[in-house]
């Protein structure tokens, strides 16, 4: 089973590695689920990790209705991506009406190839799963990043199920939200699902010891001074969680 880890800074993209993930999803700002990485970031990962890495291109947060000059933007952040040398992105574009928009999302993937395309969890948005996947089978995407609609992918497994059975070979279907290794074994089970998405962060005490009160950079009284970080420990717990699913799967087919 393939395991990706999400990672915004390069200290936990090293660890994601070591860790044992078959593949990285770098992205910036993952408070705000994830915007386009700095070209300098990429870079620095390209460098440091062997590993496929997959670049976010999301050029601001909020919703996945993008405006043409948007599009543009994502178009060359693409082409950034390309020569620094990922391995694939991660976008998704939907329409006003909840749907993927399958002309402008087919458009961004012919430009991305020969890198891979995942449609991340705006595919959770949509009005009807079962559609969407088609949609962004219909646009040529290879992989799908899903919760099954759920806020995450224990409460969504059964869809998840639904939506891998559906898919086929036909594009790839990766849960994701919530996965850690103690219920990766039998979210496995449940979902039939070959890849898993997770962040895996742990917030740590930050080592400001001044602060300026009833000040903030950005939004009054947000997180801005949290910090999270990777452990190696639970990338690699992870890593062994799905393993022993896929040998308990060998052995009960083994047992028929």
């Amino acid at each position: 089973m393939v395991l990706e880890i999400c990672v915004d800074s390069l200290e936990s993209a090293i660890v994601a590695a070591k860790g044992g993930a078959e593949r990285i999803e770098l992205c910036s700002d993952l408070m705000e689920g994830g915007i386009t990485p700095s070209a300098g970031l990429i870079q620095a990962v390209r460098n440091a990790v062997a590993i496929d890495l997959f670049v976010m291109i999301r050029p601001r947060g909020g919703d996945s209705v993008y405006s043409i000059r948007e599009l543009e933007v994502m178009e060359k952040d693409i082409a950034v991506a390309r020569q620094l040398g990922a391995n694939g992105v991660v976008l998704g574009v939907l329409r006003d009406d909840g749907r993927v928009d399958i002309r402008r999302t087919e458009q961004l993937v012919k430009l991305a190839l020969p890198m891979q395309v995942t449609f991340h969890r705006a595919f959770d948005m949509t009005p009807d799963l079962e559609q969407a996947c088609e949609d962004v089978i219909a646009a040529g995407a290879h992989r799908i990043l899903t919760s099954g609609g759920k806020q995450t992918a224990r409460k969504g497994g059964a869809q998840i199920a639904r939506l891998v059975k559906r898919a086929g070979t036909r594009v790839g279907v990766m849960a994701g939200s919530g996965i850690n290794a103690r219920n990766a074994v039998e979210l496995a089970r449940v979902t039939g699902a070959a890849e898993f998405h997770a962040s895996l962060r742990k917030q740590v005490k930050n080592p400001v010891r001044y602060r300026k009160s009833g000040l903030s950079i950005g939004v009054p009284k947000s997180a801005e001074l949290v910090r999270f970080v990777l452990a190696e420990a639970d990338v690699r717990a992870l890593r062994q969680a799905l393993d022993s699913a896929v040998a308990t799967a060998i052995a009960g087919h083994s047992v028929e």
